[in-house]
């Protein structure tokens, strides 16, 4: 089924900071050998974030801000991180809004068991009761 006239835009014709929706099935699109999806970018990743599902609260922001798409989502559930093309950059822990966060950057080089184990407990608000 073609796009309606319309629909069909140039890159001018969108409003900054639109948020355009996925297209039909992302898993059948070609891609050119020269890419990103085609190769792993993760190798010069220094730091990588590592999910704790106890905390999250599927609110889709680390989904919504990943410049790599790097966040997989299944049913508006996160599901995981796409370490293949995951570049470190943090945006996903700084934008998680939990307490604990449910999305913690760490040293590439740490075991995800190791830091679930030794995950931070709730931080108490100033003047919480204990």
């Amino acid at each position: 089924m073609a796009t309606p006239e319309h629909l069909l835009k140039d890159w001018n014709g969108f409003v900054p900071g639109a948020i355009l929706t996925s297209f039909s099935n992302p898993e059948e699109w070609e891609h050119s050998d020269n890419n990103s999806f085609t190769y792993s970018v993760a190798d010069w990743r220094v730091e990588k974030p590592i999910f704790n599902a106890e905390h999250c609260i599927h609110c889709q922001f680390c989904w919504i801000y990943c410049p790599d798409t790097s966040i997989i989502s299944k049913d508006k559930k996160f599901s995981h991180v796409d370490y293949d093309h995951c570049k470190g950059c943090g945006i996903c822990a700084h934008v998680c809004p939990t307490n604990p966060k449910s999305l913690i950057m760490y040293q590439e080089r740490e075991n995800e068991a190791h830091a679930l184990e030794n995950w931070p407990i709730k931080e108490k608000k100033t003047g919480e009761e204990k």
